[in-house]
């Protein structure tokens, strides 16, 4: 097996994660579309619910999956054979008996479906469509376990892969069966018979690639090694039980409280925002991948520049986005769905709120996680879901199912949307958030003002669906954006956006490399302790400096180095001699651009410097 470089493992994980997602969001759209029009919304409501109920249950895995792959990576970079047998063991024992309690759970559920599901639909065979999902997530938790090595090995690609393979082939045959049977049972035994093969391949494949996973292993794991495992196992659970509850819980008091139907409503609508959100959380990876090295520098300066950088971005992506779900989404589902599956106004603007708030959250989560900070905010995650319980159950009897998101808007604001900056600011940049609070609070109203004028102007749209659509469409694009550039073209944080997108153009200008790949010469640079702000900052003053307005002469020894590909460099040597008072040294390196001189050849620069 070839070794790739990490910079090749993580270019080929990131292309083909995105190729797989939209292709899993395109079919996912295409079969819910032939799903909600061959059958009722009966089984689309219990579609949601059944979801919902397994992902629940899924907190008996408790984290274990994070765990392990982090306890992988070690003994992967020290080509540990013995270590990773064991933990895979560890891994399996594990998932094993987290099928077992996801089957004697999922049983014990049976009796009291008539609780969970107010007026009980008119769907034949309920109990055998429940234990078909169940079968569904058992099966998975025993065969999915080895994928986890390939993760850790950064070959998630291959994962991917087989997938995207697996899930076409899955919803291809869905959406023919709907077609010519409309038989939810057949429909379902597909979605079985393709998790099942996928799984099975995937376990092939590990097999293959790590053929010491089929060796025997006695060794026990060391104690030391159990408690780390154990103690990371515990930090997780916390996120896993917080994570579970806010987020699939709402389904269910909505079927509880509200009934089946509106289920199924809820569960189109979180197709479309769910999707959106998968797309823009993959962009955002790329704008924050400056986040880089930060962990390992102790310049909490440098780490806040870029945080506010990342919160700016997060704020206007997610700010805009809301905006335009909440005047295109019913349209849009009246038109992809019909009008039977429409929620109200005031359900779908909580919606895209909370997608707002979540969103702005994304650059928090992100710093968080990749500075090891969430074991300080542990707590809050069981917090969160305990409001968000109580709070939706108080407004659920009052206001339906808008009180069931209106309870996940207020849990949010109570703890995560304030702990999860806390956290970062005391542990990592050293100073109080109150700044950030009050910024937070400025953009929020920005957003809102914005939001405002755009629905104004959406409102006055005439026409059929399909017309209002397209014209709110065109509105969202361009007023938003329009009215937020006003707001904050001004902002240091808007300012250093733009500057970043014209430095490696504006440098290689400047310095005139041969290749044109600029970041391809600039990159070596950008080391464990020089940051991009820097070396930006240093393009600046460096050519931001005019020698011909000195006035009087250069009176210390003047050393000259350039490369020759630099486009300026060997006309500015008289210049420079001009303003000297002793003969310059001049060193010209042929077929070089500067930065080329500067991180390929130091050797020759400390040779001058010695002289």
């Amino acid at each position: 097996m070839g070794e790739k470089s990490r910079t090749e493992y993580s270019a080929i994980n990131t292309t083909v994660a995105l190729i797989s997602r939209i292709i899993a969001i395109l079919m996912g759209f295409v079969t819910r579309v032939v799903f909600t029009h061959v059958l009722n919304e009966n089984y689309v409501g219990i579609n949601g619910l059944f979801t919902d109920i397994l992902n629940v249950l899924s907190l008996t895995e408790l984290g274990v999956g994070t765990a392990i792959t982090y306890a992988l990576y070690r003994p992967i970079a020290q080509k540990d054979i013995k270590q990773q047998q064991q933990l895979m063991r560890m891994y399996q024992n594990f998932y094993r008996a987290t099928a077992l309690c996801v089957t004697v759970v999922g049983l014990a559920l049976i009796p009291f479906m008539d609780v969970l599901m107010k007026n009980r639909p008119d769907v034949d065979h309920l109990i055998l469509i429940y234990l078909l999902y169940l079968a569904n997530s058992v099966l998975s938790y025993l065969l999915v376990y080895k994928r986890t090595l390939i993760d850790a090995h950064q070959m998630n690609y291959i994962v991917l892969v087989y997938q995207t393979i697996f899930l076409l082939i899955q919803d291809v045959c869905q959406i023919i069966v709907l077609l010519v049977t409309r038989n939810f049972i057949l429909f379902l035994s597909i979605y079985i018979i393709c998790t099942v093969l996928s799984n099975i391949a995937i376990s092939w494949k590990a097999d293959k690639l790590f053929p010491y996973l089929k060796e025997p292993c006695h060794e026990k794991m060391g104690r030391e090694e159990k408690k780390s495992i154990y103690r990371n196992i515990r930090a997780m659970m916390m996120h896993k039980i917080g994570n579970v509850i806010v987020n699939n819980t709402d389904n269910l008091l909505i079927s509880s409280f509200v009934g089946v139907v509106s289920v199924g409503i809820y569960s189109n609508y979180y197709l479309v925002i769910g999707s959106v959100r998968q797309v823009l959380d993959q962009i955002f990876q790329g704008i924050t991948a400056s986040v880089g090295n930060l962990g390992a520098t102790e310049d909490s300066d440098a780490i806040k520049n870029v945080f506010d950088i990342a919160f700016f971005i997060g704020q206007w992506l997610y700010g805009f986005t809301a905006i335009c779900l909440f005047e295109l989404l019913n349209p849009f589902v009246e038109i992809a769905f019909g009008k039977n599956y429409l929620f109200t106004k005031e359900i779908v603007l909580i919606l895209c709120i909370n997608f707002f708030i979540n969103g702005t959250r994304k650059a928090a989560l992100t710093f968080r996680d990749s500075m090891g900070l969430f074991w300080f905010d542990r707590y809050k995650a069981i917090v969160e879901a305990v409001l968000n319980l109580v709070i939706s159950l108080v407004l659920v009897s009052k206001f339906g199912t808008f009180g069931v998101f209106a309870g996940t808007f207020l849990s949010t604001m109570l703890t995560s949307v304030w702990v999860e900056p806390y956290v970062l600011y005391r542990h990592r940049l050293n100073r109080s958030p109150l700044g950030f609070y009050l910024q937070y609070f400025i953009y929020a109203l920005g957003i809102g003002l914005v939001w405002l004028i755009t629905d104004g102007i959406c409102r006055i749209v005439p026409g059929n669906v399909i017309v209002q659509f397209v014209a709110r469409l065109g509105i969202c694009i361009f007023i938003p954006n329009v009215l937020l550039l006003l707001l904050y073209f001004r902002k240091k944080e808007f300012q250093k956006v733009i500057q970043k997108k014209r430095m490696w153009s504006y440098v290689s200008k400047q310095m005139g490399y041969r290749n044109g790949n600029e970041i391809e010469v600039l990159y070596p640079l950008c080391c464990k302790r020089i940051q991009f702000d820097t070396l930006y900052d240093a393009a600046l003053a460096a050519y931001g400096y005019d020698i011909k307005k000195r006035m009087e002469k250069l009176r210390m020894k003047v050393v000259i180095m350039y490369g020759g590909n630099e486009l300026f460099a060997a006309k500015s040597v008289s210049l420079v001699k001009e303003k000297c008072v002793s003969e310059c040294e001049v060193y010209a390196y042929d077929n070089m651009g500067h930065s080329e001189v500067l991180s390929l050849h130091p050797e020759k620069l400390c040779e001058i410097i010695r002289k």
